[in-house]
């Protein structure tokens, strides 16, 4: 039935019906290739045309039509999310799905649930890095008009842990009762302690325990409290006084300014390795030129691709150098507060805060002897230095040469020490 026109049965009828139908598909084909069409022109000039993915909203833009800007406060979570992969604060993508699902505040599915496909679109996306491509409708990897929620060495960082890191599902029993669980290790056998809850007569209680079976500590229980609480003493020691902190926080800053000094520098070159990927990619496409077999010209196109992948990053780069997003006191701050005092992180209480400690804090597992507590630790470098050079264990330098003995020296420490 139509409201303009009568179809009846006979052929004339039939045929005029035919030809509306054709002609209506006809026009929505059109409009669909000519829809298409505009949206990879536009985005071959930089413009993400596609759903906004999370942390992003259009705006419209006089004279630019719709653009991604920061949906907050979305955006600073999916950056916050995104880095710490980046830097190895999430291991895993499942531990980014645990932080986002946790945050009240980033937008989940219709479910409540952050599905760990989404994560691993969020991973690999590079529109969060200020970039747009569009692999099915050949339009290859470039800069974007819209504003990066993260750098593009962040994003090239991701896509190497991605690459070289299976999937581990996300562990259920993962929670703040326990973290310690994973970190420290029995020290007769050094197999990882186990955490559990204990039912008895008066409620549930929470030990550690080693399950090895030919272990000597097999089956041996020690107490939540008792290993969390020499754990804080341990933590405790490893804290620098108000002096050391206050004398490490003097030696970044006369790092910080020798690195200024060599901004210039690294920009030369940089500008220098610029130039040779230009030429790189110019020597290129004189080869593509001259060639007839379809799988050399695209295996030339994929090694053009990954080279104005690069001369993208070298950009990057060049600008960071030019244009230093942070000053001595906003870039440092955080790190100079936690080596100043790791406890104050610890006893926030949140686990991936103190997991966070454990892993900036120590090199290795923690081992742990049912009766003498916790081994020596292996410190990680920034705390191992500062317990070095502040230490003041400080000794003469012994009189004895590696080839020979040098009696003068001998003689001359001796009067001095006199």
């Amino acid at each position: 039935e139509s409201p303009s026109i009568e179809f009846g049965e006979d052929p004339d009828s039939v045929l005029v019906e035919n030809l509306l139908a054709s002609t209506s598909q006809y026009q929505r084909q059109k409009n669909a290739e000519q829809t298409k069409n505009r949206m990879r022109s536009r985005l071959s000039n930089g413009y993400w045309v596609f759903a906004a993915p999370a942390g992003y909203r259009y705006e419209t833009v006089r004279g630019r039509g719709k653009m991604l800007r920061r949906d907050e406060p979305a955006a600073t979570i999916v950056q916050e999310a995104l880095e710490g992969y980046a830097t190895g604060r999430f291991e895993r993508p499942s531990d980014v799905q645990r932080f986002l699902q946790g945050n009240p505040l980033f937008p989940k599915d219709s479910t409540g649930i952050v599905r760990h496909s989404r994560v691993g679109q969020m991973l690999v996306n590079s529109v969060y890095a200020g970039l747009v491509e569009s692999v099915d409708w050949g339009v290859p990897l470039r800069n974007g008009n819209h504003e990066g929620l993260i750098s593009i060495d962040t994003h090239k960082r991701i896509r190497e842990r991605l690459d070289g890191v299976g999937y581990a599902p996300r562990r259920k029993n993962l929670n703040g009762d326990f973290p310690l669980r994973g970190y420290v290790v029995c020290a007769c056998c050094g197999s990882p302690l186990t955490a559990y809850w204990a039912r008895g007569a008066k409620g549930k209680h929470p030990y550690y325990q080693c399950f090895r079976k030919d272990c000597a500590d097999y089956g041996k229980s020690i107490r939540k409290a008792k290993i969390e609480a020499e754990f804080e003493e341990l933590l405790s020691s490893v804290t620098p006084s108000e002096t050391v902190a206050r004398t490490a926080a003097r030696i970044f800053r006369d790092l910080w300014d020798k690195q200024a000094k060599l901004m210039e520098r690294q920009t030369r070159d940089l500008e220098k390795e610029m130039t040779g990927i230009d030429k790189q990619i110019a020597q290129m496409l004189d080869r593509v030129a001259d060639l007839s077999l379809g799988s050399v010209i695209r295996s030339f196109e994929q090694r053009i691709g990954r080279l104005e992948e690069d001369k993208l990053l070298v950009r990057e780069r060049m600008e960071q150098i030019a244009r230093p997003g942070r000053t001595f006191e906003e870039s440092l701050r955080t790190a100079l507060a936690f080596l100043a005092n790791p406890w104050n992180l610890w006893a926030s209480g949140g686990i991936d805060d103190r997991r966070t400690v454990l892993k900036l804090a120590f090199c290795g597992p923690l081992q742990y002897d049912r009766n003498q507590g916790f081994r020596t630790a292996d410190l990680s470098l920034p705390f191992k230095l500062l317990r070095n050079v502040f230490s003041g264990e400080k000794q003469l330098a012994r009189p004895k040469r590696f080839e020979l003995l040098t009696p003068r020296f001998v003689v001359w420490c001796s009067i001095q020490l006199s």
